[in-house]
């Protein structure tokens, strides 16, 4: 067992809202609270929710990989994601990935040395009209991100 008792009573609950047969329709949730706890989803986590939902593995993984939101791969405290689908680059979606890129000194995928913030390009987050938009740590959006708004959020992030 990798995580805390209180994140298997999280996934307890959410495994609850199925039939008993389809533990497994909890998986999205399990992952997400395996997330909280630890930050990203190292392959032996992953390992563990598939066992405590008696699903195999490789369908975690799947899910895992699929989905912009989970980390399979250790990020900073805080991960900006940064809408660059169609309307929102249109919308100054591009100039604020970029004018994040050049603040931070990484590039998309990239964490900064000081492992403070990972950035990355997001899929559409349903809030086109408030573009440019981001989303920080997968529950956070930010809508209207100009430089300054930007800036205060960097600012507000490394308190």
């Amino acid at each position: 067992m990798l995580l805390s008792e209180q994140s298997y009573k999280k996934i307890d609950r959410e495994v609850a809202k199925y039939p008993p047969d389809h533990k497994e329709s909890a998986v999205m949730a399990a992952l997400a609270i395996a997330q909280d706890e630890k930050g990203w989803l190292a392959p032996e986590v992953m390992q563990d929710v598939a066992d405590y939902l008696g699903m195999p593995a490789i369908a975690v993984q799947e899910v895992a990989t699929f989905y912009n939101m989970y980390n399979v791969k250790p990020v900073g405290k805080y991960k900006i994601s940064v809408c660059t689908n169609l309307p929102c680059a249109l919308s100054g979606g591009e100039h604020a990935g970029h004018y994040l890129q050049e603040k931070l000194g990484v590039g998309y995928r990239g964490t900064t040395a000081d492992g403070q913030f990972t950035l990355i390009e997001g899929e559409c987050m349903g809030a086109c009209a408030d573009a440019p938009v981001m989303l920080v740590n997968n529950k956070r959006m930010c809508s209207l991100m100009s430089d300054s708004k930007i800036d205060a959020l960097v600012e507000e992030l490394k308190k």
